[in-house]
């Protein structure tokens, strides 16, 4: 779901940015702030509506009883929550990309960029991309750090048993000791993604490399 929402929210929050001030990229901004303001449980009933009772193309919930050794029914159980996942996290992605776009219009170096000939598309190529995904790889890993267990909501829509779920019924019944563990695990999880996205950042934006 994360993949998904990446590479699809970058080029589109790009292309909003690029083209605010025509119909297109208001359309698809329109979109963007659409998919933020519905709930994420919405989205998964009018995906259910959609794809398994109207067109009957996938299984509205549930897993496999033989879970990954039947592999196409698990895949197939999987699609439609991760369409969910990603079409929530997408439209988050795509309002920062969008916003980031903007910033990046407005500087001095990209203006510069564009006086020696550059067209806005090379100029943001060379140039842009690396300050657009900042902010994006940041919000992108506090979603991920978040998923696991924030994906309960979403869980339950699909009657998925993963770990959210299994959380909430740990902490029904009182079982302390696997809630505990799973908030440990949890944790760990979210310094482990962090140091991922740093490294990242590192990597795709030179402010914050050292100075040699």
């Amino acid at each position: 779901a994360s993949v998904l929402a990446f590479l699809a929210a970058v080029p589109l929050g790009m292309y909003a940015g690029v083209r605010r001030t025509s119909w297109r990229g208001a359309a698809v901004s329109g979109i963007g702030q659409l998919g933020v303001a519905v709930p994420t449980f919405w989205i998964g009933v009018l995906l259910i509506t959609g794809f398994a009772v109207t067109l009957q193309w996938l299984p509205s919930g549930g897993f496999p009883v033989d879970s990954w050794r039947d592999v196409g029914g698990a895949v197939r159980s999987m699609i439609l929550p991760t369409l969910t996942l990603a079409l929530a996290q997408g439209a988050v992605l795509m309002r920062y990309a969008r916003s980031a776009t903007i910033d990046v219009l407005n500087t001095e170096w990209f203006r510069t960029a564009r006086a020696t000939g550059m067209s806005t598309r090379t100029a943001l190529r060379v140039h842009g991309v690396r300050n657009v995904l900042s902010p994006v790889v940041s919000v992108l890993g506090v979603q991920l750090a978040t998923l696991v267990v924030g994906a309960i909501i979403v869980e339950s829509v699909f009657a998925l048993p993963g770990v959210g779920q299994m959380l909430l019924q740990d902490v029904s019944h009182r079982d302390v000791i696997t809630v505990q563990g799973t908030v440990a695990v949890t944790t760990a999880l979210v310094f482990v993604v962090g140091f991922l996205v740093d490294a990242v950042l590192r990597v795709i934006d030179p402010r914050t490399q050292e100075r040699q």
